[in-house]
């Protein structure tokens, strides 16, 4: 027994022994996590100290924040060992709790890294700033945040303050550049020990900013975070997952948006592609091409104001195909492919009504004007200029598809296509027969039966009704514009040497038509082009007298050159005379001369220095962020959609697909859009959407159901109603025949 004692009292001793061995490496860990809290507060209090105005005022009006813990604020900090079960107890309370971000704990923060440099102040600012943009949001493990925005005063001073002021400090920690940067400058930045050390910081900046941009329904406030957020986007080339995220959402925000935001969205985007080039130009380029096909999606008339926003839009197309030629050549060709294969297959099936109406479609003609621009914009550079002869193609063939009255005005966009295509690369484009053979139809040929009617301009509509046709009006403005393409076409060869042959068969077929017409106003119009074309081959004949070089020679390039550029020929005084009536006569048309966002659809053709950055409003902030607004508490959604969710974080692109590569599931973007332009599907723009909307859309199904079965409900009940109406009256019946 004693034996056995003893025993017992070893083995305890050995337990008392590990038992204080572990307690002892606990001390250890204790102490150590003491100093570290010591130099901390040191640290806090010599920067009080260095202001004691500051450190007076605290005294006065907060002197809980003198007390306040730093660890409270540092997510990533390791909560203390638990010495025994109460302490254990104690520090999980501590760590439900939240603390509040006061005004006052803010200013400290501010004044602490602007006149100090702390960066015990800068995390902890950059924590209440993820706090600020994840109001509202549940945590995953349900517990509550340690940091809670008690007012939106609070929350426009974090913002405001964070937004202007981050990208500068963080680039002061990192070493970068002041401003701009290239993607080659973040890869050398990330090989340092800057990086490793502060690298998480502009991680956190940037994440938590995506996640605000998600939430806010102001385009106020959209437009003045990416505007902000534009000056540190350069750091994204370091986290790819966030980039493929900003695209997606400056996507949406440029497609989508109204005011201001597509242009600060557009902006975003083509800094991004400028400076980071490859790792974001190819999705950019689909994206934004599918953005504006998705705009276009109209009935057959279209407003004044959505026309403008397309043609915004399509001139950002244009500027953002024009950063790289040889890269944007490989989707030009491919989408302009598509347009030919649409148009092949409209003219294999020529019988049916639906196998034009694919091309006869706003969307098909909005597609070939975005390209038209595209090359005309860019027409010197020698990636596009293959380009010009299939589009050149697919406009005359579109243009001829079906050449009745109806679609006069269809036919003229497309002639004013190929006018713009001839100018600017200096082809000859046969316009004149298109034209000519419109004025042998009998709509524009004789007199109009259907009386004045109505006033149109033909730049809004693609086809008119059959009561239209046969108005005074649009019989008169098919004149005025054909005479205007016909003009502008003709003076583009006024110079030439052989204008004079180029003429003759127009003069020919124009001088027939002033015979055979019966109205003295057509003819009125059509005998002043004569003449004016007829003074253009004197004034080129009587120069081509003198000359002595062969027609094939090259010096017939420089035949008429200086007269070119002065613009004196005839025809060349007559198409400016007719460009100031017809802009006369459209703003006649229109009730407010007033054009919004016609500054906004003009680009330069040179991007501008991107160093040189636009110079920050102190004041824009202040006025942006000075409501009361504050992201509203997101509802719990069914288990379906936040699965869906979770998968498509999980996915770390957007997409969804589960690749992780920012692409959709589909190779190409846009080739569902051209081929069935009533069938497009818009989910690329749908993942944006935060959670609020997701709960609007289940809350419509829920409304939906319960719609559904109250009809189920009234339907029993009239059903019943009407049964017993029915047979009210044959009881009455039966009872008189048994009395009879």
């Amino acid at each position: 027994m004693s034996g056995i004692e003893d025993s017992d009292e070893s083995t305890h001793g050995i337990k008392r022994l590990a038992s204080s061995g572990s307690k002892a490496k606990e001390h250890v860990k204790q102490l150590q996590r003491l100093q570290e809290k010591f130099i901390e507060s040191f640290f806090f209090f010599f920067l009080l100290v260095q202001d004691p105005e500051f450190y007076q005022y605290l005294k006065e009006h907060d002197k809980e924040l003198l007390e306040f813990d730093a660890e409270e604020i540092d997510d990533e900090a390791d909560t203390d060992v638990e010495v025994d079960a109460d302490t254990h107890v104690a520090v999980q309370e501590d760590k439900q709790t939240e603390k509040a971000i006061t005004a006052a704990m803010v200013d400290y923060w501010c004044k602490a890294i602007k006149d100090y440099k702390s960066l015990h102040a800068l995390k902890s600012l950059l924590r209440a700033f993820r706090t600020a943009c994840h109001h509202g949001d549940d945590s995953e493990d349900g517990s509550t945040p340690k940091l809670n925005i008690i007012s939106s005063s609070v929350f426009n001073k974090i913002m405001v303050f964070v937004l202007n002021e981050m990208d500068f400090i963080l680039r002061g920690l990192l070493n970068a550049p002041n401003t701009g940067g290239k993607k080659e400058t973040i890869k050398n930045l990330m090989a340092t020990n800057l990086w490793n050390k502060y690298g998480m910081l502009m991680k956190s900046y940037l994440s938590s900013a995506l996640h605000i941009l998600t939430q806010m329904t102001d385009e106020q406030m959209i437009s003045f975070t990416l505007k902000r957020v534009k000056a540190s986007a350069v750091f994204l080339a370091a986290f790819p997952a966030l980039l493929r995220k900003y695209m997606k959402v400056a996507l949406h925000s440029w497609g989508r948006g109204r005011g201001a935001l597509p242009v600060v969205s557009f902006l975003f985007m083509r800094d991004l592609c400028v400076r980071l080039g490859s790792d974001c130009l190819d999705v950019c380029l689909k994206g934004v091409y599918k953005a504006y096909v998705l705009n276009c999606k109209l009935s057959k008339s279209i407003s004044r104001s959505k026309l403008q926003h397309i043609q915004f839009l399509g001139n950002c197309v244009a500027e953002l195909y024009g950063i790289n030629p040889l890269a944007a050549y490989q989707h030009i060709f491919m989408y302009i492919r598509q347009l030919a294969v649409v148009l092949r297959g409209a003219l294999t099936e020529k019988g049916t009504k639906k196998a034009y109406q694919k091309v006869y479609d706003w969307q098909f003609i909005f597609c070939l004007e975005v390209w038209t621009g595209v090359i005309c914009a860019f027409n010197l550079e020698a990636d596009f200029r293959p380009l010009a002869y299939p589009l050149t193609q697919i406009i005359y063939g579109v243009a001829s598809l079906v050449p009745t009255a109806r679609y006069f005005p269809l036919r003229m966009r497309c002639i004013r296509m190929l006018n713009r295509i001839a100018e600017a690369t200096g082809t000859f484009i046969p316009v004149s027969s298109l034209l000519l053979d419109m004025l042998e139809m009998k709509e524009l040929n004789g007199h109009p039966t259907g009386g004045v009617g109505k006033a149109i301009d033909l730049l809004y509509v693609k086809q008119v009704d059959k009561t239209t046709l046969k108005t005074h009006l649009f019989q008169e403005a098919c004149l005025y514009s054909l005479v205007e393409e016909l003009a502008e076409h003709l003076s583009q060869w006024s110079y030439s040497v052989a204008f004079f042959e180029l003429s003759f068969i127009p003069l020919v077929r124009l001088r027939s038509f002033c015979k055979s017409t019966k109205v003295d106003r057509l003819r009125r119009e059509i005998k002043e082009l004569v003449r004016q074309v007829e003074a253009s081959c004197e004034f080129t004949n009587s120069r081509r007298t003198k000359i002595e070089f062969l027609p094939n020679d090259p010096a017939s390039a420089l035949f008429l050159k200086a007269e070119k550029e002065s613009g004196d020929s005839p025809l060349s005084k007559f198409v400016s005379y007719l460009r100031q009536r017809s802009k006369q006569r459209n703003d006649s048309l229109v009730e407010s001369s007033v054009l919004v966002g016609a500054e906004s659809s003009v680009f330069r053709k040179k991007l501008p220095e991107l160093d040189e950055e636009d110079e920050q409003d102190p004041e824009e902030g202040a006025a942006v962020f000075s409501a009361s607004w504050l992201p509203e508490k997101k509802k719990k959604v069914i288990k379906e959609k936040t699965s869906k969710k979770r998968a498509f974080e999980r996915d770390g692109d957007g997409d969804g697909d589960g690749d992780g590569d920012g692409d959709d599931a589909d190779e190409d973007v846009v080739e569902d859009l051209v081929l069935s332009s009533e069938e497009d599907d818009d989910n690329d723009f749908d993942e944006g959407k935060d959670g609020d909307e997701m709960n609007q859309h289940s809350v419509k199904q829920d409304k939906k159901l319960t719609a559904s079965s109250s009809d189920r409900k009234e339907r029993k009940k009239k059903s019943a109603t009407d049964f017993k109406k029915q047979s009210k009256p044959r009881k009455k019946k039966a009872k008189k025949a048994v009395k009879t």
